[in-house]
């Protein structure tokens, strides 16, 4: 089994540690292969606990960064991703191309989700997803693929799956991840082989399943209407694997009293305050203002989380503060909104949020960014990064 990212140290601390430890040569020469050295810096991104321009500019300072590195073109796909979210909306979970089959199913079979396909790059992935809240970029693709064009699931059941147990679960960059997967967001699907698993994760043996063909092969699979299982017999022996389980609310908010939080019912009515929610757990800059966690049940009702991304959010938010405001969606009227500020978020119910203390004069401090956002949405992330790459170098 291994080992959880769950850090040992303070969650800002370990997030520097990685930005420190990043070899831009490494990282572009292995980052394809499983055992690579990446950065597993996203859960640390996804929350707000660094950023890309923080990153891009620690970086800096030991080292010439531009456009050429392999790894600051992958952190342009996150600010693309966010672009596109920013334009769209809630559409990011509409399809934008046609899909390649008729239909797709609504719910992820047993075998999926018990790790027991036959397939054995997918069934370990699975059990690494479950057992770590984190996959490598290619394992994810490779499930994502398997998952609809193999299985014949519909892309929106596996994003929603895969973004419950995923500590760096991020709306805009695993949604949209899975619709160019799918081939619904530039209508070419991507499509693995067993070959393509052998040369980045060689441990792996599929050697005898569906995946152990060629691509003109998967493209056909892809574009028919019938899933593919694995044969009974290579399933057979299998030890189903459970998933970590999802907490409500109240399970979520017994983490947070076990340690130390303080809860608020309302906010202060004379003092500034910095609201801090999940998607911004930041050290304040702002004099004198009181930082409080913002928690609303309601995203939570829709997408749950494992207990190791509930504790990974509240361990860092404990860093920052001892105090936790959880609300229904209304903020009460005592308090003076030109007293709040607030880290801008699209995440839904959370950006409701965002918008009724706007419209009561809080500040709304925008998400920190690196690259261009342009006013219109770019349907290729070449033309984004075109369009990127003629404004100055982010340092």
């Amino acid at each position: 089994m291994q080992t959880s990212l769950l850090p040992a140290k303070t969650t800002r601390e370990t997030a520097l540690e990685k930005i420190n430890a990043i070899n831009l040569g490494a990282y572009a020469r292995t980052r394809n292969a499983l055992d690579g050295r990446v950065t597993q810096l996203s859960p640390y991104l996804t929350h707000g606990i660094t950023d890309v321009p923080e990153i891009i500019a620690r970086l800096s300072q030991k080292s010439k960064v531009g456009w050429e590195d392999k790894f600051i073109f992958e952190l342009g796909w996150r600010e693309y991703f966010h672009h596109v979210w920013s334009r769209l909306g809630d559409d990011i979970w509409r399809d934008q191309t046609a899909p390649l089959a008729s239909t797709y199913a609504s719910e992820l079979p047993h075998d999926i989700a018990t790790a027991t396909t036959g397939v054995a790059i997918i069934d370990e992935q699975i059990r690494t997803l479950y057992q770590r809240g984190y996959l490598h970029n290619h394992a994810r693709m490779w499930l994502a693929s398997y998952i609809v064009h193999v299985r014949k699931i519909d892309w929106r059941v596996g994003a929603r799956w895969m973004i419950r147990y995923l500590l760096d679960g991020d709306m805009a960059s695993n949604t949209l991840s899975w619709q160019w997967v799918a081939g619904t967001w530039t209508g070419k699907p991507y499509l693995f082989n067993a070959e393509n698993v052998a040369k980045y994760a060689p441990d792996s043996d599929n050697a005898g399943t569906v995946i152990d063909t060629n691509y003109a092969v998967m493209d056909q699979i892809a574009r028919g209407d019938k899933p593919i299982l694995a044969a009974p017999q290579s399933r057979r022996g299998l030890i189903e694997t459970s998933s970590p389980p999802l907490l409500n609310i109240d399970a979520a908010l017994a983490i947070a009293s076990e340690l130390g939080f303080n809860f608020c019912d309302e906010l202060p009515a004379d003092s500034p305050v910095l609201l801090m929610h999940p998607w911004a757990i930041v050290k304040s800059t702002l004099r004198d203002a009181a930082v409080i966690g913002l928690i609303v049940p309601a995203f939570h009702t829709e997408y749950l989380w494992s207990e190791a991304r509930w504790r990974f959010v509240f361990g860092a938010m404990r860093e920052m503060t001892e105090t936790i405001f959880v609300t229904s969606g209304a903020i009460n009227n005592q308090f003076a909104a030109r007293n709040i500020n607030i880290i801008n978020t699209l995440n839904p119910f959370y950006n409701d949020i965002v918008e009724q203390v706007q419209t009561r004069g809080a500040t709304i401090i925008s998400t920190p960014r690196a690259f261009i956002n342009p006013d219109k949405c770019q349907r290729s992330f070449s033309s984004f990064w075109h369009k990127a790459q003629k404004a100055p170098f982010p340092i």
